[in-house]
C-alpha cells in the first residue's frame, strides 16, 4: 500500500534533516582563511561528511622530518602499474582535525601499491570479464528503503551539483543530489558517458564494488595506515604530500577547488571536476593523485575515537587494521568505512581534507562522483 502524500513528506523531511546534520557535522567554526593559518584543533568540514544514499535518496525525490624508511622505491621490477612502498615508521594523523588526533607513531611493513587510482578502462575490463554489476546500477532494495514506493527505487548515485549562485554553507543538500541513472558508466547521470575518459579514475564505486575488483585482480584495499604512509612519500608530519607549503612557487600541486565554494570553481589548477589520473606530479614514492581529484576507499572501519584507542594501548601501532566496528556520531545508524586523499571539491572555505593525515568516511554501500580507489598487494 502506498503511503499518503502527507506521510511520505514527513518521512522525507526526517531523512533530509538527518543528512543535513551528517554533512554539516563538524563544519561549524570552520576556518575562513588560508589552510596554513588553521588553528591546530579547529574542526574542519568534509565536503560530503560521509553522506549515505540511505539518508540522501529522499532529498532527490523532493528535488619535514623524514620517515625511518628510504624515500626511494625498490629498484627491482614488480607488478605492472604498481610501486614498491618500503615500509617503516611514521607519525600518523594531523592536529588540524578532531578525528585525526592524537597524532601517533605507526609502523607498516613494505607492500606494492597501484601507481594511480583504478581507471575507467581497468574497471571496464573487470566488468567485461565477470559481468559484475555495481551497487549504483542496481535498483534500491525495498528492505533497505521500506517507506519508498516501488517506482521510487530506480538505480542511481550521489552527484555533486553546484548551485547557480552563492549559498549558505549550512545547507549541504543544495549541492548534493541523488541522481537516477548515475553510475560508473554515466558519472553525471544517464546523459553522460565515458567517451574520452578511459584514463579517468572510476567513480560511483561503493566499498563493496572496490573489494570485488581487488579480489579479481589478486589485490586488496590498503589499510588506512598503509595509505597514509604511502601518501606522505617520506615526508613526516608535513601538511601536504609535497611538504608544508600549499602552493610551492605559486603552483597548485593537486586537483582541488578554487574560487567560491560550491557555486563557482575558477579552475586555477586547470580542472573544474575530475581530472585524468597522473595529471599532477607524483609524490616521492612515485604515486600519483594521493591528494585531491577523488577520494579513495581504504579497508578500515571508521570511528572518530580510533586514534585515541591506539594511544591508550600504549605501544607502537604495528600494521594497524582499524577498529573492530564502526560508529559515526553524526549518523549513528550507518556503519562507515574510512576514505583518504580528498577530492576536487576540497577547499579552504569548507573542507581541507586533501591533507595526507586527514580522514574521510562513507557508507560502504554509497558511491559518489568524487570517490574511487586504488589497490595494494603484499611483497
Amino acid at each position: 500500500m502506498r503511503l499518503s502524500q502527507t506521510n511520505r513528506a514527513s518521512i522525507w523531511t526526517g531523512r533530509i534533516l538527518l543528512v543535513a546534520l551528517a554533512i554539516w557535522g563538524i563544519s561549524q567554526n570552520r576556518a575562513s582563511g588560508n589552510q596554513s593559518a588553521l588553528p591546530p584543533s579547529s574542526p574542519v568540514a568534509h565536503c560530503d561528511a560521509g553522506i549515505s544514499r540511505h539518508s540522501l535518496h529522499a532529498a532527490a525525490l523532493n528535488e619535514a622530518t623524514e620517515f625511518s624508511a628510504s624515500t626511494k622505491t625498490a629498484s627491482h621490477s614488480g607488478p605492472d602499474g604498481m610501486v614498491w612502498i618500503p615500509g617503516g615508521r611514521f607519525w600518523m594523523g594531523t592536529g588540524h582535525m578532531e578525528d585525526t588526533q592524537p597524532v601517533h607513531e605507526v609502523e607498516v611493513k613494505g607492500f606494492w601499491m597501484d601507481r594511480t587510482d583504478v581507471t575507467n578502462d581497468e574497471f571496464a575490463r573487470f566488468v567485461e570479464a565477470t559481468g559484475y554489476v555495481t551497487l549504483a546500477e542496481q535498483p534500491l532494495n525495498q528492505k533497505d528503503f521500506p517507506n519508498l514506493a516501488s517506482d521510487e527505487l530506480a538505480p542511481g548515485s550521489v552527484v555533486f551539483t553546484p548551485p547557480a549562485h552563492p549559498i549558505s554553507l549550512e545547507d549541504p543538500l543544495a549541492w548534493w543530489q541523488f541522481v537516477r541513472g548515475a553510475n560508473w558508466r554515466h558519472p553525471e547521470g544517464s546523459n553522460s558517458d565515458l567517451r574520452g575518459k578511459e584514463k579517468y579514475p572510476v567513480v560511483h564505486i561503493a566499498w563493496t564494488d572496490a573489494i570485488a575488483y581487488a579480489k579479481w585482480v589478486g589485490k586488496r584495499l590498503p589499510t588506512e595506515a598503509e595509505w597514509e604512509f604511502a601518501a606522505r612519500g617520506g615526508l613526516d608530519r608535513q601538511n601536504y604530500v609535497w611538504g608544508n607549503e600549499l602552493k610551492p612557487s605559486g603552483k597548485w600541486r593537486a586537483n582541488t577547488f578554487q574560487g567560491h565554494f560550491p557555486d563557482r570553481n575558477t579552475s586555477e589548477d586547470g580542472y573544474t571536476g575530475v581530472a585524468q589520473v597522473a595529471s599532477f606530479e607524483p609524490n616521492n614514492f612515485g604515486l600519483y593523485d594521493m591528494s585531491g581529484n577523488v577520494w579513495q576507499w581504504v579497508s578500515d572501519w571508521y570511528r572518530p575515537d580510533y586514534y585515541a584507542q591506539l594511544v591508550r594501548e600504549g605501544s607502537l601501532a604495528a600494521d594497524p587494521r582499524g577498529p573492530r566496528d564502526s560508529f559515526d556520531p553524526l549518523e549513528p545508524g550507518v556503519r562507515k568505512r574510512v576514505q583518504k586523499g580528498g577530492s576536487f571539491l576540497c577547499t579552504d572555505q569548507y573542507c581541507e581534507r586533501f591533507m595526507p593525515g586527514a580522514r574521510g568516511k562513507g557508507d560502504p554501500d554509497t558511491g559518489t562522483n568524487h570517490l574511487g580507489f586504488r589497490c595494494v598487494r603484499a611483497q
